[in-house]
Protein backbone atom coordinates (compact mmCIF):
# COMPACT_ATOMS: atom_id res chain seq x y z
CA UNK A 1 0.00 0.00 0.00
CA UNK A 2 1.34 3.39 -1.05
CA UNK A 3 1.26 6.41 1.35
CA UNK A 4 0.90 9.94 -0.09
CA UNK A 5 3.43 12.16 0.74
CA UNK A 6 3.10 16.11 1.05
CA UNK A 7 5.43 16.73 -1.91
CA UNK A 8 2.33 15.08 -4.74
CA UNK A 9 2.43 18.29 -6.83
CA UNK A 10 4.28 18.38 -10.30
CA UNK A 11 4.32 20.14 -13.40
CA UNK A 12 1.48 18.91 -15.49
CA UNK A 13 -0.62 21.57 -14.54
CA UNK A 14 1.72 24.10 -15.88
CA UNK A 15 2.47 25.17 -19.52
CA UNK A 16 5.58 23.00 -20.87
CA UNK A 17 8.15 23.71 -22.80
CA UNK A 18 8.28 21.20 -25.84
CA UNK A 19 11.22 19.68 -24.77
CA UNK A 20 10.03 19.33 -21.07
CA UNK A 21 6.52 18.13 -22.45
CA UNK A 22 9.02 15.31 -24.71
CA UNK A 23 10.69 14.42 -21.09
CA UNK A 24 7.39 14.17 -19.76
CA UNK A 25 5.97 11.98 -21.95
CA UNK A 26 8.62 9.64 -22.08
CA UNK A 27 9.10 9.49 -18.00
CA UNK A 28 5.60 8.41 -17.99
CA UNK A 29 6.18 5.81 -20.75
CA UNK A 30 9.22 4.09 -19.26
CA UNK A 31 7.25 4.22 -15.80
CA UNK A 32 4.55 2.24 -17.36
CA UNK A 33 7.17 -0.34 -18.35
CA UNK A 34 9.35 -0.67 -15.14
CA UNK A 35 6.47 -0.66 -13.04
CA UNK A 36 5.32 -3.91 -15.14
CA UNK A 37 8.81 -5.39 -14.90
CA UNK A 38 9.24 -4.52 -11.25
CA UNK A 39 6.04 -3.82 -9.49
CA UNK A 40 5.61 -1.81 -6.82
CA UNK A 41 9.51 -1.77 -5.79
CA UNK A 42 10.26 0.00 -8.82
CA UNK A 43 13.24 1.79 -8.30
CA UNK A 44 13.34 5.97 -9.97
CA UNK A 45 16.57 5.65 -10.85
CA UNK A 46 15.49 2.68 -13.36
CA UNK A 47 12.98 4.86 -14.51
CA UNK A 48 14.95 7.66 -15.00
CA UNK A 49 17.71 5.39 -17.07
CA UNK A 50 14.65 4.05 -19.25
CA UNK A 51 13.59 7.54 -19.85
CA UNK A 52 16.97 8.14 -21.20
CA UNK A 53 16.70 11.59 -18.89
CA UNK A 54 18.70 12.68 -15.57
CA UNK A 55 17.41 11.77 -12.08
CA UNK A 56 16.87 15.89 -11.44
CA UNK A 57 15.06 15.80 -14.53
CA UNK A 58 12.72 12.74 -12.98
CA UNK A 59 12.79 14.73 -9.91
CA UNK A 60 11.57 17.86 -11.29
CA UNK A 61 8.54 16.62 -12.89
CA UNK A 62 7.75 14.15 -10.32
CA UNK A 63 9.13 14.58 -6.65
CA UNK A 64 8.03 11.47 -5.86
CA UNK A 65 7.44 8.47 -6.59
CA UNK A 66 3.53 8.59 -5.41
CA UNK A 67 3.65 11.91 -7.57
CA UNK A 68 4.46 9.25 -10.57
CA UNK A 69 1.87 7.20 -9.51
CA UNK A 70 -0.96 9.85 -9.34
CA UNK A 71 0.33 10.93 -13.06
CA UNK A 72 -0.59 7.24 -14.26
CA UNK A 73 -3.40 6.99 -12.82
CA UNK A 74 -4.85 9.85 -13.81
CA UNK A 75 -3.81 9.29 -17.97
CA UNK A 76 -5.20 6.35 -17.28
CA UNK A 77 -8.52 7.54 -16.18
CA UNK A 78 -8.59 10.35 -18.62
CA UNK A 79 -7.45 7.73 -21.57
CA UNK A 80 -11.22 6.44 -20.44
CA UNK A 81 -12.77 9.04 -20.88
CA UNK A 82 -12.04 9.46 -24.05
CA UNK A 83 -13.00 6.45 -25.16
CA UNK A 84 -16.19 6.53 -23.47
CA UNK A 85 -16.74 10.78 -24.46
CA UNK A 86 -16.24 9.58 -28.48
CA UNK A 87 -18.96 6.55 -27.48
CA UNK A 88 -21.07 9.43 -26.25
CA UNK A 89 -21.26 11.24 -29.98
CA UNK A 90 -21.73 7.84 -31.44
CA UNK A 91 -25.15 6.82 -33.28
CA UNK A 92 -26.45 3.52 -33.06
CA UNK A 93 -28.29 1.40 -30.72
CA UNK A 94 -27.37 2.39 -27.00
CA UNK A 95 -26.78 -0.54 -25.62
CA UNK A 96 -24.27 -1.81 -28.21
CA UNK A 97 -22.61 1.39 -28.56
CA UNK A 98 -21.83 1.00 -24.84
CA UNK A 99 -20.57 -2.16 -25.62
CA UNK A 100 -18.36 -1.15 -28.36
CA UNK A 101 -16.99 1.21 -26.19
CA UNK A 102 -15.95 -1.23 -23.07
CA UNK A 103 -14.66 -3.23 -25.88
CA UNK A 104 -12.19 -0.22 -26.92
CA UNK A 105 -11.78 0.59 -23.07
CA UNK A 106 -10.79 -2.72 -22.11
CA UNK A 107 -8.09 -3.24 -25.48
CA UNK A 108 -7.16 0.39 -24.24
CA UNK A 109 -6.27 -1.46 -20.60
CA UNK A 110 -4.96 -4.45 -22.22
CA UNK A 111 -1.71 -2.18 -23.31
CA UNK A 112 -1.72 -1.29 -19.29
CA UNK A 113 -1.75 -4.98 -17.57
CA UNK A 114 1.20 -5.37 -16.52
CA UNK A 115 0.60 -2.26 -13.91
CA UNK A 116 -2.45 -3.74 -12.89
CA UNK A 117 -0.98 -5.01 -9.58
CA UNK A 118 0.96 -1.84 -8.79
CA UNK A 119 -2.18 0.31 -9.47
CA UNK A 120 -4.42 -2.55 -7.42
CA UNK A 121 -1.64 -1.59 -4.70
CA UNK A 122 -2.01 1.95 -4.59
CA UNK A 123 -3.61 3.91 -1.23
CA UNK A 124 -6.77 5.89 -1.22
CA UNK A 125 -4.56 9.23 -0.93
CA UNK A 126 -3.55 8.35 -4.69
CA UNK A 127 -7.54 8.02 -5.51
CA UNK A 128 -8.53 10.94 -3.84
CA UNK A 129 -5.71 13.24 -5.96
CA UNK A 130 -7.43 11.73 -9.18
CA UNK A 131 -10.91 12.05 -8.08
CA UNK A 132 -11.65 14.76 -10.26
CA UNK A 133 -10.99 12.53 -13.27
CA UNK A 134 -13.16 9.67 -11.62
CA UNK A 135 -15.82 11.91 -11.40
CA UNK A 136 -15.06 13.40 -15.29
CA UNK A 137 -15.11 9.35 -16.32
CA UNK A 138 -18.44 8.36 -13.76
CA UNK A 139 -20.07 11.60 -15.48
CA UNK A 140 -19.98 10.39 -19.59
CA UNK A 141 -20.32 6.31 -18.44
CA UNK A 142 -23.33 7.53 -16.62
CA UNK A 143 -24.79 9.26 -19.83
CA UNK A 144 -24.00 6.12 -21.69
CA UNK A 145 -25.53 3.83 -19.31
CA UNK A 146 -28.20 6.04 -18.90
CA UNK A 147 -28.92 6.38 -22.82
CA UNK A 148 -29.27 2.50 -22.41
CA UNK A 149 -31.48 2.01 -19.75
CA UNK A 150 -34.04 4.12 -21.39
CA UNK A 151 -33.11 2.03 -24.80
CA UNK A 152 -33.95 -1.52 -22.27
CA UNK A 153 -30.91 -2.67 -22.63
CA UNK A 154 -29.03 -2.71 -19.51
CA UNK A 155 -29.98 -3.53 -16.14
CA UNK A 156 -31.95 -1.21 -14.23
CA UNK A 157 -29.68 -1.57 -11.63
CA UNK A 158 -26.52 -0.40 -13.71
CA UNK A 159 -24.66 2.51 -12.05
CA UNK A 160 -21.11 3.61 -13.22
CA UNK A 161 -19.22 2.38 -10.39
CA UNK A 162 -20.31 -0.83 -11.13
CA UNK A 163 -18.79 -0.74 -14.52
CA UNK A 164 -15.63 0.31 -12.44
CA UNK A 165 -15.72 -2.38 -10.12
CA UNK A 166 -16.68 -5.02 -13.20
CA UNK A 167 -13.65 -3.54 -15.40
CA UNK A 168 -11.01 -3.91 -12.15
CA UNK A 169 -12.32 -7.67 -12.32
CA UNK A 170 -11.49 -7.39 -15.66
CA UNK A 171 -7.70 -5.61 -15.63
CA UNK A 172 -6.68 -8.69 -12.64
CA UNK A 173 -7.83 -11.16 -14.89
CA UNK A 174 -5.70 -9.74 -18.29
CA UNK A 175 -2.42 -9.57 -15.45
CA UNK A 176 -2.83 -13.40 -15.33
CA UNK A 177 -0.83 -16.41 -17.03
CA UNK A 178 -3.24 -19.00 -15.79
CA UNK A 179 -4.71 -21.65 -18.46
CA UNK A 180 -8.29 -20.67 -18.69
CA UNK A 181 -8.00 -17.06 -18.06
CA UNK A 182 -8.66 -15.40 -20.88
CA UNK A 183 -9.69 -11.81 -20.42
CA UNK A 184 -11.73 -11.37 -23.95
CA UNK A 185 -13.87 -14.70 -22.22
CA UNK A 186 -14.15 -12.48 -19.03
CA UNK A 187 -15.46 -9.09 -21.00
CA UNK A 188 -18.25 -11.52 -22.64
CA UNK A 189 -19.10 -12.72 -19.22
CA UNK A 190 -19.35 -8.44 -17.87
CA UNK A 191 -21.34 -7.67 -20.94
CA UNK A 192 -23.80 -10.85 -20.58
CA UNK A 193 -23.96 -9.91 -17.07
CA UNK A 194 -25.22 -6.28 -17.59
CA UNK A 195 -27.88 -6.91 -20.04
CA UNK A 196 -31.49 -6.85 -19.05
CA UNK A 197 -32.63 -10.75 -17.64
CA UNK A 198 -34.53 -10.88 -20.56
CA UNK A 199 -31.69 -10.58 -23.04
Amino acid sequence: MFSLSAATSTQADRPLRADARRNRERILSSALEVFARDGAEAQMDDIAAHASVGVGTLYRHFPTKEALLIALVREKLTRLTGVMAQAVEEDGEPGEVLERALREAAVAAAHDAGMQEVFSGVGPEVFAAVEPEQLKLNAVAGELIARAKRAKAVRDDLEPSDLAMLMCGLGAAMNQARPGFDWNRHLDLIIAAIRPASH
